[in-house]
């Protein structure tokens, strides 16, 4: 395996050891999504007209050339704080396609968090559950086949059918409300007729993943990453009072060993879990984003999906001056960069992002033992935990 220094080419077991390497996306050819009903479970009643006016058209162009700009700064910063940046190929998503099962256009390659997750020495690739990413990975061949020539593993989860059987398509949502509701059953849009998860549902923490059953991630899709890892590493199921569900990386952030920062709108039911390991829980400060900018995809708590470059380190949103100040009252020296445009698409430096190399090696940072360890027991806590 090639070496860098004495790491990997592909090494990186949790969110801040000292960043070397990362891939960063692109709004380059991005598509509105067409409105199904997983687009309509993910996005709020407020939003529902963009995509069923706008999908499986390219987005307003003005919208992309701001983002693009915004993406080329964050670039320039990164190599700056001596990041080495790799990009995907542009790709024009909005091709429709047809498979056996379904028909759609795509979306975009500008959120690699949510389809990429690097564990150890090893990058795999989300069977994500939206149809129109069914095809976003090919953004991301090159860079991958480049890694596993440098010695990187490379692994595919099974891509799903994405079938009907998939999706519940009677998912009762008109309202806040409702939404609120049908997370308190732990009902969610996505079945369990096959695996599926974003990698954004997913934070590393050394030898313990913690993951989130959403509207994306299902049980069947948590009991193959479970399967898949072993026993080296242990995997912790989160509940949250949430009412879409879907990526756990603007809801709960690990910033460094012991310190974990919080949604105070969306509180976890297993925050004792990390009070037990040592780890101190400090709560977000309010998103300053103005309540009419554009979000079609996401919530204004875009503010917490920040990038840490190491334990010293951190790279916030230029505007969020509250949290800014609460990132320089941990500790941190905090790494301003204007994003607002690019939270328009649905994230920001986290969601952009997938970390191919920190220079760190596997470590346990004091969690117990989830109480699960064969296939059925995981399938068994994640229905009870659905309920609680």
């Amino acid at each position: 395996m090639k070496q860098i220094g004495e790491q990997p080419v592909v090494n990186s077991f949790n969110e801040w050891d000292p960043l070397e390497e990362i891939i960063v996306g692109r709004v380059d050819g991005a598509t509105v999504p067409p409105f199904d009903a997983v687009v309509k479970a993910n996005t709020y009643p407020q939003n529902w007209w963009f995509f069923q006016q706008y999908g499986g058209q390219a987005f307003p162009a003005e919208l992309v050339e701001k983002a693009k700009a915004e993406l080329e700064e964050f670039c320039s910063v990164l190599r700056g704080e001596g990041v080495t940046v790799r990009r995907p190929d542009p790709v024009d998503f909005s091709h429709h396609y047809r498979t056996p099962d379904f028909e759609s256009s795509g979306l975009y390659a500008a959120m690699p968090r949510d389809i990429l997750i690097t564990i150890g020495n090893e990058i795999i690739e989300a069977p994500m559950a939206w149809r129109s990413r069914f095809f976003e990975y090919r953004a991301y061949r090159s860079l991958m086949k480049d890694y596993l020539r440098k010695g990187g593993r490379w692994t595919t989860a099974p891509k799903p059918q994405m079938a009907h059987e998939l999706y519940d398509s009677t998912y009762p949502i008109e309202s806040l409300e409702d939404r609120h509701a049908l997370a308190d059953q732990g009902r969610f849009v996505t079945t369990e007729f096959e695996p599926c998860f974003d990698a954004a549902d997913i934070f590393r923490c050394g030898t313990d993943l913690f993951v989130q059953r959403s509207q994306v991630t299902n049980l069947m899709g948590i009991l193959w990453l479970h399967n898949h890892l072993g026993h080296q590493y242990r995997i912790h199921i989160l509940k949250f009072k949430d009412p879409n569900p879907m990526h756990v990386d603007a809801t709960l952030v690990p910033l460094r060993p012991g310190l974990l920062l919080a949604n105070p709108d969306r509180p976890c039911y297993q925050l004792d879990l990390f009070r037990r390991a040592g780890w101190d829980i400090e709560q977000a400060a309010l998103p300053s984003l103005p309540k009419d900018w554009p979000l079609y995809m996401s919530s204004r708590w875009l503010c917490m999906n920040i990038l840490v470059l190491d334990p010293q380190r951190i790279i916030v949103e230029k505007h969020e001056e509250p949290m800014q100040k609460l990132f320089r009252d941990l500790g941190f020296t905090v790494i301003p960069v204007s994003f607002r445009h690019v939270y328009t698409f649905g994230g920001s430096f986290h969601c952009v992002t997938c970390d191919v190399r920190r220079r760190g090696e596997l470590q346990s940072y004091g969690f117990e033992e989830p109480d699960y360890t064969s296939l059925e027991e995981v399938m068994k806590a994640g229905y009870e935990l659905a309920g609680a």
